[in-house]
């Protein structure tokens, strides 16, 4: 049995159990050399980008239905499938003979035969799939959702960016420049480079959207700014470099302990239950936790994870933060309110509820960058000022 396939199924069955695969990737692979680790990350998210194409190939192949089927009967296809008709270096017989060793270890010999016998079949002729989320491998409600609100267009461009390996972006600080070794490009977002070769180095790994956010708040130096959701620190780090005096809030003391190295008192708190501060800040930014549909290629398990109604819950909680963080900004200061979430109950009726319970605020533009679309993950953004103009304050 490989280390690598045998760090891919314990990583699976992790994410199965509500892990997260990339947490669970660096714990398995620890001790694994780069080429296994780098074959554990490929079939890990192969498996779950790709979770929608495989449950009909199973069906293709094994040439009957199969909606009710042991949890550990479909991860050894997904898995065998994947290397089959995904991987071009992979040798036909270890992608079988493992995925079967595989299923025989969870004392299953009955599977391991079927397992056996439709990974025999696996060929890599065209499949034609029956309907778009098989296709695009998405759940119908999501898509659905996407294709509405967005157009049936941009929705397939962001369900396949959701397919796709990331890019890696970098935040390289004024006046510093790229490492030896690293081959970086600038972007359209001031001090956010595409890596396109070599290690991060010294600096941090930020994806493109999330550098977009900071530069809402036009920030200046020796203003007073307000992070309030800030692990793992790269937005107030960011921030940091113009100058200005911040406070890095989150709700849990792990979290907090996530913002080492960074100049700025650190706060424990739940912005959710109201905040110590009055109206004092003259930036403040709530990035809130949300049900992150904008990262579905960088975290492919949320997209089979995540339920509809899931949705409300989330609503409930960032209106509350939202309104909480209006609080704390002083006569004609600005607040920007962004999420990775590409749905409108986390976004715009967010928004919207907030600005009814705080009237005194004003909304001077909303946006949105979608995978696919636009480079990088998926973000809402909306600038709120608290209706009075900086220079009359």
């Amino acid at each position: 049995m490989s280390p690598a396939r045998r760090a891919a199924w314990n990583v699976l069955r992790k994410v199965s159990q509500g892990a997260h695969a990339t947490d669970a990737l660096i714990k398995e692979t620890a001790g694994l050399d780069a080429r296994d680790a780098a074959l554990a990350h490929q079939i890990v998210y192969g498996c779950l980008r790709y979770q929608g194409q495989l449950d009909h190939l199973i069906e293709v192949f094994s040439g009957r239905p199969q909606p009710k089927m042991d949890p550990d009967l479909r991860r050894a296809l997904h898995m065998g499938i994947f290397q089959l008709r995904y991987l071009d270096r992979i040798p036909p017989h270890a992608a079988v003979s493992e995925s079967v060793e595989l299923v025989k270890r969870t004392r299953k010999p009955a599977a391991a035969s079927f397992v056996n016998a439709v990974l025999r079949r696996v060929n890599r002729r065209k499949i034609e799939f029956p309907d778009a989320a098989a296709e695009l491998s998405m759940p119908h409600w999501l898509l659905d959702r996407w294709m509405e609100e967005f157009g049936p267009e941009e929705a397939s461009r962001m369900a396949r960016a959701a397919m796709q390996e990331p890019d890696t972006y970098i935040r390289i600080p004024p006046g510093e420049s790229p490492e030896e070794g690293q081959m970086a490009e600038p972007t359209d977002v001031p001090g956010c480079f595409l890596l396109r070769e070599g290690s991060p180095g010294r600096f941090r790994v930020q994806d493109i959207g999330a550098q977009s956010i900071v530069p809402l708040l036009e920030l200046r130096p020796g203003q007073r700014f307000l992070d309030l959701c800030a692990a793992p620190g790269n937005k107030t780090a960011q921030a940091l470099e113009t100058a200005v005096w911040a406070v890095a809030a989150d709700r849990q003391f792990g979290r907090i302990q996530d913002l080492v190295g960074l100049e700025a008192p650190k706060v424990v708190l739940d912005a959710g239950k109201g905040l110590p501060f009055g109206a004092v800040f003259d930036r403040v930014l709530v990035d809130a936790p949300c049900s992150g549909t904008g990262t579905l290629g960088r975290n492919p398990e949320i997209k089979w994870r995540l339920r509809e109604e899931d949705l409300a819950r989330h609503h409930e909680r960032q209106v509350k933060i939202l309104v909480n963080a209006m609080d704390a900004v002083k006569p004609g200061g600005r607040l920007v309110y962004s999420t990775c979430s590409l749905e409108r109950e986390e976004n715009e009726d967010v928004v919207q509820t907030a600005l009814e319970r705080r009237p005194g605020f004003r909304l001077l533009e909303t946006g949105h960058r979608l995978p696919g679309v636009h480079p990088g993950d998926g973000f809402f953004a909306a600038v709120l000022t608290s209706g009075v103009s900086e220079s009359d304050a």
